[in-house]
Parts: structure tokens; sequence; C-alpha cells
């Protein structure tokens, strides 16, 4: 699906009523990449992937919100895993819903964007497909970051899906930590 990073983007500026709506003015897709920075900072090696992180480039942006290396493969799958959680409760309320339509049309989806977006709602990625394709520490707290963005925690399942995608991307508990910290701040 084309555009993944405007739904992205999209998704986490119709986050109206919270601090996230607020923040969310620099750019939706920047503030996802720049709460995953905020995680992972200073947090010791949490697996193997953190080896095989990838050095910053020689044209590495001194800004924390630089998103430029994210491609759309893994916005994608930020995509898939915010859709995941939202439905990790088994229903779509009325105000997802309505964030979703909206965040569809900011993002100028068409309707083969719309057809993605139904599919992955009518059976959404599980946990390890969400974790299998992610190489570094730092995907995996974006990969996180998204998920969490997507949602307010106000049921077990979404707090479980959580846990377990955390676990799954081996996102180390001081970074969980720390997202939570942002979003309340």
């Amino acid at each position: 699906m084309a555009g993944a990073r405007q739904m992205v983007d999209a998704l986490i500026r119709e986050r109206r009523g919270s601090s996230i709506a607020a923040t969310a003015a620099m750019g939706g897709f920047a503030l996802v990449v720049g709460l995953a920075l905020k995680a992972v900072k200073g947090s010791g090696p949490a697996s193997d992937r953190d080896a095989s992180a990838e050095a910053p480039g020689p044209h590495a942006s001194p800004t924390p919100f630089d998103h430029a290396d994210v491609g759309e493969d893994e916005a994608r799958l930020m995509l898939r895993a915010m859709v995941a959680a939202t439905m990790a409760d088994g229903l779509l309320d009325a105000a997802e819903r309505k964030r979703l339509d909206a965040a569809m049309a900011a993002a100028g989806i068409g309707d083969d964007g719309r057809a993605w977006l139904e599919k992955e709602l009518a059976d959404p990625a599980g946990i390890d497909q969400l974790a299998d394709p992610v190489k570094t520490a730092e995907q995996a707290a974006r990969i996180y970051a998204a998920a969490r963005l997507a949602i307010d925690l106000d049921t077990l399942q979404e707090r479980q899906f959580l846990k377990m995608l955390a676990e799954a991307l081996d996102v180390p508990s001081e970074a969980v930590a720390r997202v939570e910290q942002e979003l309340a701040a």
C-alpha cells in the first residue's frame, strides 16, 4: 500500500483531545521516530539486534526527529502495528472508526489504501508477523511506539497486546517506561 508514511502521520495527528495532538503538530511520523529514539537513548543492549544496528551515515541529521531513513516498508509495518493495537480488544469502536476515517481522508488515501486498511482491520497482523521483520533495536522501538501511540490503554486486552509486542520485539522495559513517561508528559 502506497502512502503508509502519510497514514501513520495522519493517524497520530488525529489523536485529538490528547496531549499527543499538540506534539504531533511537528508531524505524527516524526513524533513516532522521536519518541522511539528517546525510549532507546541511554538504555543498555537489549538483544542481539543492538549489535546489528546500523551506525548513522555521513549525512545523518543532528535532529532526533529525522525520519528520512525510515522507509515505506517500515512505515507499513508501523501502520500494521497500529491497526493490530487498535483491534487488540476485538472491536473497532465508533471513536476509533471516526479517527481512522479522518486519517484516511487527511492522508489522501484512495480506494486501494482503504481496501488494504479494511483487510487489515478484518484480519490484523499477529505479534510474530510484526516482530519477525524487525532487525534493530531502533526499529523495534519505532514499531512499539507506533502501536502505543495508536491507542488509549483502556482495556486489559490492549495492555496485554502491548506487553506481548514489547517482549516479541525485545524492547527493554526501561524503553517501554520511557515511552509511557513521554506520553504522560
